[in-house]
């Protein structure tokens, strides 16, 4: 239970506002975060595989699907038996094995930044750095006068730009990783990949 913990929970829970080292921006910075918001508005769905690397070194695949706004599925490969739903406002995170279910609200994690329908890396959301380096574009952001709900890092390749990879780190200073491979752009999903209230949903996972 511990190793799941650490696999999971990480990608949804708060983060430490005092890791988010704030600087001015720079022209080439704020161009630089108007093509990744450009990017993020136009992405309508993504199918990838995805791994993803706690601060422990505990890893774990899986594929992962994202349907803009307001839906997400991270489905871990066996052994683990972790599921994470994201719809009707909510993240669901389910535990096959031990058959329990957790929600938390979208708006309270990192994550419900990028499932926003109109995403935007200002107003209410701020930048808090920005890096680049082998070819990668890093953007790191906070809800502004929010910061404690989460720090969340965006991974860019930079030509042509295409989200790879994210980065949640704790209260603790403990980094999450998540990258992302083999991308399907613009499928069309059943529904009842996230729909977690779908009766067939709860029969497939063995929920009463």
């Amino acid at each position: 239970m511990l190793r799941r913990s650490l696999l999971a929970l990480p990608i949804l829970l708060p983060a430490c506002p005092a890791l988010a080292q704030s600087r001015p921006l720079s022209e080439r910075d704020r161009a630089d975060i108007a093509r990744a918001e450009a990017w993020l508005n136009r992405l309508t769905s993504l199918k990838a595989r995805f791994l993803q690397i706690a601060q422990n070194g505990a890893s774990a695949e899986g594929t992962g699907w994202i349907v803009r706004p307001g839906k997400m599925r991270f489905e871990y490969d066996p052994p683990e038996p972790l599921l994470l739903v994201a719809s009707y406002g909510q993240f669901f995170y389910f535990d096959r094995q031990l058959k329990q279910a957790t929600t938390l609200p979208i708006g309270s994690t990192p994550l419900g930044i990028l499932l926003r329908d109109d995403l935007r890396l200002s107003g209410d959301v701020s930048v808090s750095g920005v890096e680049r380096g082998g070819g990668m574009l890093r953007i790191t952001l906070v809800r502004t006068g929010r910061a404690a709900e989460g720090q969340l890092t965006l991974v860019f390749a930079q030509d042509p730009i295409e989200l790879r990879q994210w980065v949640v780190v704790d209260a603790q200073g403990q980094q999450t990783r998540v990258t992302l491979s083999q991308p399907e752009f613009g499928g069309r999903f059943p529904a009842i990949l996230f729909d977690f209230n779908d009766p067939r949903f709860r029969e497939a996972l063995g929920i009463p």
